[in-house]
């Protein structure tokens, strides 16, 4: 694998260093809590010392720091902890993605509180230059949306909001809406009609009703009935 796809992530603890070479985007993700298994984030299956040295670090310095020489227990702890060197290109394309991940997360999350109406991506985006906001590479999306929130809040009417929505799906379609229901969102009621028909109460993301409502309508063929209840 090119230099330029890796990078040595470093900890350092009660005088032992460790260093294991992995992927910075997936790592980032791992940081972010996303489930993502190990394999896809490490270069190699070895802990090393001294990378460049190629010294591997010993089962004693590993045992005395993570109480354990078990590899994934130990990279995992490194790749959390560790510190991540980035080339110029590396740091750039993963704020880049980060950007575009808080953009989108406000955009599925926030409306505007005079209308109800979810905030289009680019004018969120536009507000996020115009207030001067920048990504951190280091704290996960949902604590930056909170923090971007206030500061938005001086440049457009926004606040993050959950939706109640209402929903009825005639019977043709309720083998596939159930599940596609609990995936879009928390279902709070459910209950089935004489004629077969699903009745059900549904809590998403305010942001993400045009959403909703078009993953239904494309399901049902525009026959599912769709009512916001109440955003909040």
């Amino acid at each position: 694998m090119s230099k330029e796809n890796y990078v040595v992530v470093k900890y350092e603890a009660q005088g032992e260093r460790f260093e294991v070479l992995a992927k910075p985007k997936e790592v980032s993700e791992l940081r972010e809590g996303k489930s993502i298994g190990l394999s896809d984030v490490v270069v190699s299956d070895i802990i090393y010392k001294d990378a460049k040295k190629g010294l591997k670090a010993s089962p004693s310095s590993m045992k005395k720091v993570f109480g354990t020489t078990e590899f994934e227990v130990v990279a995992r702890e490194i790749l959390l902890r560790g510190e991540i060197p980035l080339t110029a290109e590396q740091r750039r394309e993963m704020l880049e993605t980060k950007r575009k991940q808080l953009i989108s997360f406000l955009s599925r999350n926030c409306v505007d509180p005079k209308t109800k109406l979810p905030i289009p991506p680019t004018r969120i985006e536009s507000a996020l230059e115009a207030a001067k906001i920048h990504v951190d590479l280091n704290k996960d999306i949902e604590s930056q949306a909170m923090q971007a929130v206030k500061e938005l809040t001086k440049i457009i009417p926004i606040k993050l909001a959950r939706a109640l929505l209402e929903l009825r799906i005639p019977q043709k379609y309720t083998a596939k809406a159930k599940p596609l229901l609990q995936s879009l969102g928390e279902l709070k009621k459910s209950n089935w009609l004489a004629d077969g028909s699903l009745i059900a109460e549904l809590e998403i993301p305010a942001g993400a009703q045009t959403e909703v409502i078009d993953r239904l309508n494309s399901l049902t063929k525009g026959e599912a009935e769709v009512r916001v209840m109440e955003v909040r």
